[in-house]
């Protein structure tokens, strides 16, 4: 084989943002189980589940990449600088990523890197945690009588990020649901921009924890009560928060799960 067909060949890799979804294995797509079924190279995150995990094919290649509060597997450039190693040594490499690789999950970002590094790239979407967790607690996000809008924001921003901060003002008066990622350790700050923003304190809310997984579990509260409820049974991370009225719901509709 010549230089030039041995070059054409370590660049035939394609590397696919595959988002695994939060945690129920039903919930990953068809064309997402296919691709771990066939993959060559598996890189997953923290909080891909081990039912997820149990798709890949055995004799793919896996690697943890997981990032969690304080414990980082692979810095971001590291992982950026495997995806494109791997994908220049096989055909198929599959950037596992929890819920929807670009909500909250860096996809856009990985995407880029690799697009500028002239690798191959595709992103297969999944079902988001704030959309699933929020469905299996038995909170509508939207509701004909409770809202007619809902926002999505982080919790945790990155450091030196364009924008310092989270305008709590106007998400506060902007929408009538909201569902926020990645903000249990901040809570006690986010609930008083909230509060200094108007928010009622009185306002529902519901932290969903470890999302459409066997172990989820819920803790509803207001505003007013939450941060103590939090303090007193030791509620913790990886977990969303929903506020709104449609929290009320949860005591309606949590008694039909899906199994």
């Amino acid at each position: 084989m010549s230089r030039t067909e041995k070059e054409a060949q370590r660049c035939l890799g394609k590397v696919y943002l595959l988002g695994a979804g939060p945690g129920d294995p039903g919930l990953i797509t068809l064309k997402g189980k296919g691709l771990l079924e066939c993959a060559d190279v598996v890189i997953y995150d923290a909080l891909v589940s081990p039912a997820i995990l149990a798709m890949i094919n055995p004799q793919a290649e896996k690697i943890n990449a997981g990032k969690r509060m304080g414990r980082h597997s692979l810095l971001q450039e590291e992982t950026t600088h495997l995806l494109i190693e791997k994908a220049r040594e096989h055909s198929i490499v599959v950037r596992l990523k929890g819920g929807d690789p670009f909500i909250f999950g860096r996809g856009g970002e990985e995407m880029a890197d690799l697009v500028q590094g002239g690798i191959s790239v595709e992103v297969v979407p999944g079902i988001t945690s704030g959309i699933a967790a929020s469905a299996y607690a038995g909170i509508p996000l939207t509701h004909r009588l409770y809202s007619s809008s809902v926002t999505f924001v982080t919790g945790h921003e990155a450091v030196g990020k364009y924008k310092p901060k989270v305008n709590w003002q106007a998400i506060a008066q902007g929408s009538e649901t909201i569902v926020i990622y990645m903000g249990i350790h901040n809570l006690p700050y986010i609930v008083e921009q909230l509060s200094a923003a108007d928010l009622d304190l009185e306002t529902p809310i519901a932290l969903v924890r470890w999302g459409t997984r066997p172990e989820q579990e819920e803790l509803i509260g207001t505003l007013n009560t939450i941060i103590q409820q939090v303090e007193e049974t030791g509620f913790d991370a990886p977990a969303i928060a929903v506020i709104g009225s449609v929290v009320n719901m949860h005591s309606i509709l949590s008694g039909c799960r899906p199994i």
